[in-house]
């Protein structure tokens, strides 16, 4: 599958019904990011869920709902803020609740668009793109 790189975000969301519509909610996490912004109008492209491809990681993801699951997933792509340098002077940013993103090359208030290539229990890493 080709993905535009016009990509402003990559969410999981379930289509509910509301009266003689249909209706797709975005995370708060999508505006506070500012990958879109509200009121305005955007294209959406709906994939199905639970087809072959899902991986082993999702599989277990989704039959583990006891435990906190990170907010972010491999490939996801984030506008994040870093408000830290780590030990290693890597950037640090935190998403909801806390969450820890780490990006390379990075300074204190940079803005970046970053695509998740790692995912922890308590910390992501993600690249710098664009």
């Amino acid at each position: 599958m080709e993905i535009s790189e016009k990509l402003l975000c990559l969410f999981s969301a379930e289509v509910s019904e509301e009266g003689d519509r249909y209706v797709v909610e975005v995370p708060r996490r999508e505006i506070e990011t500012g990958a879109i912004d509200a009121g305005q109008t955007y294209r959406v492209a709906l994939i199905a869920a639970g087809g072959e491809a899902e991986s082993a990681e999702e599989t277990t993801r989704t039959t583990a709902p006891d435990e906190p699951q990170p907010p972010v997933e491999i490939g996801e792509i984030r506008y994040v803020e870093i408000e830290d340098l780590g030990k290693q002077g890597d950037g640090i940013a935190r998403v909801e609740r806390g969450y820890v993103i780490i990006v390379p090359d990075t300074e204190v208030g940079e803005r970046v668009k970053v695509e998740i290539t790692e995912v922890k229990s308590n910390f992501a890493v993600g690249e710098t793109i664009e």
